[in-house]
């Protein structure tokens, strides 16, 4: 089976002479179909950056990187913004809605820019506020919504267009801790429906939700821990059989 993201050896230097900085210096991750992963790492770590070209928003300047099978250095900028919009969702810390759009438009808009019928990307757009819950909320604008709730329309929104994977930078950066579990409680289920998901984070209790965690140091992944889910944990610990 086709590795959803394969990337091996990327690097990323910005700046010329003293003044360069590498904010990726070999970064290797590669990440099966169905899989939930977690990068994890502080402030300068390099995750930003990966995030950027993991999601074909920049390039590295060295290294090889197969999305899908498909080397994503050999594509000029109108296949990148083809693979953007129909291969990869996007979800970020903020939340990106159009104020004075529904919540029901906000999920509609990018079926809208990819050629759907109208008939067709509300028919979408419903069942995807439906899978996070908030199909009762389709009238409401942003303003009328909950951090919490935003957050989650924007994972519908990055849904519609049927990605392959799923890329969410630091998606509960501007959340509480109730709204950021419902968020995560979303992605988690998303992912057992079959969704790749990669999330961006410098919260280990938010990376703990992912089935891998890899954690990135100046630039690169220097570990990789799997998760044991809660209850297999709880058996071992009490000498039980998971």
């Amino acid at each position: 089976m086709t590795a959803v993201i394969d990337a091996r050896g990327l690097t990323r230097i910005y700046g010329s002479g003293e003044s360069q900085v590498a904010a990726l210096a070999g970064f290797d991750l590669t990440v099966e179909p169905g899989e939930f992963v977690a990068v994890m790492g502080a402030s300068g770590s390099g995750k930003s950056t990966a995030m950027n070209i993991l999601g074909c928003l920049d390039v590295p300047d060295d290294g090889t990187y197969l999305l899908d099978g498909k080397n994503v250095g050999r594509m000029g900028a109108r296949q990148l913004a083809r693979v953007r919009g129909r291969t990869i969702g996007f979800v970020f810390q903020s939340f990106n809605l159009v104020s004075r759009m529904s919540a029901l438009r906000n999920v509609e808009l990018p079926m809208l820019y990819a050629g759907v019928s109208r008939r067709e990307a509300r028919r979408r757009a419903t069942a995807a506020l439906d899978m996070v819950g908030l199909s009762h909320r389709a009238t409401h604008r942003p303003s009328e919504l909950s951090g919490g709730q935003q957050q989650r329309v924007a994972v519908a929104r990055s849904l519609v267009n049927t990605p392959t994977l799923l890329l969410a930078d630091e998606p509960t950066g501007n959340l509480d801790s109730a709204s950021a579990e419902q968020v995560l409680e979303v992605l988690e289920a998303i992912n057992r429906a079959g969704r790749t998901i990669v999330l961006i984070t410098h919260d280990h209790d938010v990376a703990s939700h992912a089935g891998r965690i890899a954690h990135m140091r100046d630039g690169r992944i220097v570990a990789v821990d799997t998760r044991v889910p809660a209850a297999a944990g709880a058996a071992v610990a009490s000498g039980g059989t998971a």
